[in-house]
């Protein structure tokens, strides 16, 4: 059974379902950052996954890291799987702007997160829904 790690669930707010991973949105209003999670136990490696759940990962991460670029108009993604804090198997892609706060330094720990507000969530939300139709399942919360 899928159980997103705690550290997960303490920073970041659920945003919905891929065919197989979770998208969560870092709460850190500096970047627009998120993180897709495949819904699989015990896997802390690309490679654990299976063949075919490997290219769904892929499709996945290169389909929201196009619709992110697009929407946010971002000037970079970045995109990494490292978990060497939360060893659940999870990718980043972070919408990178020259003019953010860490640029162009990574964004891992450069500046303290800032938290969303309400009103910050519902518009990235309703940006979301604009562009995340065929196969994506909004979560409430």
């Amino acid at each position: 059974m899928f159980v997103l790690d705690s550290r997960l669930q303490q920073d970041t707010l659920p945003i919905g379902d891929f065919p197989l991973c979770r998208l969560l949105l870092s709460n850190d209003s500096n970047y627009p950052w998120f993180i897709l999670v495949p819904r699989r136990e015990d896997i802390s490696e690309i490679f654990q996954l299976d063949v075919p759940d490997q290219q769904q990962l892929w499709q996945e991460t290169t389909a929201l890291a196009e619709m992110l670029k697009d929407s946010f108009d971002a000037d970079k993604l970045n995109v990494a799987a490292l978990g060497n804090v939360v060893s659940q198997l999870h990718m980043h892609v972070i919408v990178r702007k020259r003019e953010d706060a860490a640029w162009p330094a990574p964004v891992w720990g450069k500046c303290p997160a800032k938290p969303y507000s309400p009103e910050q969530i519902a518009t990235i939300r309703e940006r979301l829904r604009l562009v995340l139709t065929d196969d994506f399942t909004f979560l409430e919360g």
